[in-house]
């Protein structure tokens, strides 16, 4: 069984703070962690491995630090990792991004892919099925367990917002998971080590075949105008007396701002 594990590395979102100038993040000083959702979809390869063997390829496209986040992954339990890194990818949104993993999937062969549910720096929750769409092949979103894999053969619970659905699928297929799935694993001490000496394959445009006008900036038909931090209000009011006298005089303060 080939797995690959798309993985991503962000910002730690309790450091994120915004430029008031430029209305960017600042990157410069904020420590980089392997995004959360992702360390689900990596345990789960893991657990299909030691399940019934194979081997697990963590996957990232990136800058040259981004080898870290694949360090890490390997001292988790990853046999290989593959770091999509070239000046051609910059500025990708996530169309971009899942034309470039999808080349990426097609040079290295896979029968299961999982990625996280979603980044928590952009939140779309889009990279992981739109590179199933590039691959051709299915996929399910927001797994929550898998109740069997074989060969040729899955099925899942995808969460829902009432209880879950239970999917089945062939193989090739691409799966997005949530934090209900399992629980990720520490690294090990002999895992670190491995880390440290592991090798990671490096790939460009030209590598996995790349049309220039489907990738970076140039390929992204979407582009991010403004990011900024929403305005704190100081104000606050507190409303007293009964819960009706409450009610009433919350009614009264919505009226003066024209909300009713």
């Amino acid at each position: 069984m080939n797995i690959i594990v798309c993985i991503k590395q962000v910002p730690d979102t309790a450091e994120i703070r915004i430029n008031p100038e430029t209305n960017t993040l600042m990157r410069e000083g904020v420590p980089s962690i392997i995004n959360p959702f992702d360390l689900h979809a990596l345990e789960a390869g893991l657990q299909i491995k030691e399940k019934i063997g194979g081997k697990v390829v963590v996957l990232t496209m990136g800058p040259p630090q981004a080898e870290t986040a694949l360090r890490e992954a390997i001292s988790m339990g990853a046999d290989e990792a593959v770091l999509l890194s070239d000046r051609a990818f910059a500025g990708s949104d996530t169309w971009a991004t899942s034309y470039t993993l999808a080349q990426a999937v097609r040079k290295l062969g896979a029968d299961v892919i999982f990625c996280g549910k979603q980044a928590i720096d952009g939140d779309t929750a889009q990279v992981g099925p739109e590179t199933a769409e590039f691959l051709g092949i299915p996929h399910i979103s927001y797994i929550r367990k898998i109740e069997e894999i074989k060969d040729n053969y899955i099925r899942a619970q995808r969460l829902m917002d009432e209880g879950y659905d239970i999917v089945e699928s062939s193989l090739p297929v691409l799966l997005t998971v949530v934090k209900e799935l399992n629980q990720p694993r520490m690294p090990s001490l002999k895992g670190k080590m491995a880390a440290k000496k592991a090798e990671i394959k490096k790939m460009g445009k030209d590598d996995i075949q790349a049309d220039e006008n489907n990738i970076g900036l140039k390929g992204s038909p979407t582009q991010v105008k403004k990011i900024f931090a929403p305005e704190i209000k100081a104000e606050r009011k507190m409303l007293d007396g009964t819960p009706e006298e409450q009610a009433d005089a919350l009614v009264q303060e919505l009226r003066k701002f024209k909300c009713l």
